[in-house]
């Protein structure tokens, strides 16, 4: 929808750039815009398409006219299969598509403008380092890395695990990973190892010891603070944290 004509990115750092504006925008459409984009496809409109943007801007619309089209185009119809299987199904297979659509666009400019293979190779290799859409949308990527965050619950930081914990505010502080002066113990790196498979269940993105976290009490699925609009101050206060996704499956049914 936006087109080749307005923004042409002609290096492999570029198209990388691109692909990954693209893809957080379509993430964030699957999981923390779920409500709005399940709403925005409604069977009985036409064939509709989910096109993403290099300003991490997602967009639900009709596919474009002309033929050839500028870029190629997202997969069609998505909105007709949305009532007639379950939601997590739909948004799967909406992911696996989005992925594909992702990687034809990115090859579509390595083509264009003449990638070698080394050039194409790396590309691949860049996009390939992070997790699919389909991965962070399924949850599939984050399972190893909930598991190493749970046995380091019980290993590492002993005031985030204990559970004499005086109330169930510190108990919720303590699902919230944030930066500590903890320089003379050398934890800042102990717990890049341990979270460093963890990914957010928004943005998609690996776990960073100097970012604020935050656990979902429903799907367990970490999230960065700033992605799901929690800070420090305000995760104190929550007894049960349930992120957006969660939260909207609850008030739809």
């Amino acid at each position: 929808m936006d087109g080749g004509a307005s923004y042409n990115p002609r290096t492999v750092e570029e198209v990388f750039r691109d692909f990954q504006g693209r893809r957080a925008g379509m993430v964030k459409a699957l999981t923390t815009d779920v409500e709005e984009f399940y709403q925005q496809c409604d069977p009985e409109k036409e064939n509709l398409c989910l096109y993403g943007f290099p300003s991490e801007q997602w967009e639900v619309n009709l596919p474009a006219e002309e033929v050839p089209p500028e870029l190629p185009e997202p997969a069609l119809g998505i909105n007709f299969a949305r009532d007639g299987m379950q939601e997590k199904d739909w948004l799967s297979l909406v992911a696996v598509h989005s992925d594909a659509w992702l990687l034809s666009v990115a090859f579509y400019f390595g083509a264009r403008f003449g990638f070698d293979k080394a050039d194409r190779k790396r590309l691949f290799n860049m996009i390939n380092e992070l997790p699919s859409i389909f991965e962070v949308v399924t949850g599939s990527a984050k399972k190893q890395g909930r598991e190493k965050s749970s046995a380091s619950n019980h290993s590492s930081n002993k005031s985030k695990s204990n559970p004499k914990r005086g109330s169930e505010s510190q108990g919720r502080y303590s699902k919230a990973m944030q930066l500590k002066d903890d320089d003379e113990d050398g934890l800042d790196e102990e717990e890049d190892e341990e979270h460093g498979e963890t990914l957010c269940g928004a943005c998609g993105e690996n776990y960073t010891s100097d970012e604020f976290w935050i656990c979902c009490d429903i799907c367990e699925k970490w999230f960065h603070g700033k992605c799901v609009k929690i800070t420090p101050a305000r995760a104190e206060h929550i007894k049960q944290y349930k992120c957006p996704p969660c939260s909207n499956k609850r008030s739809r049914a």
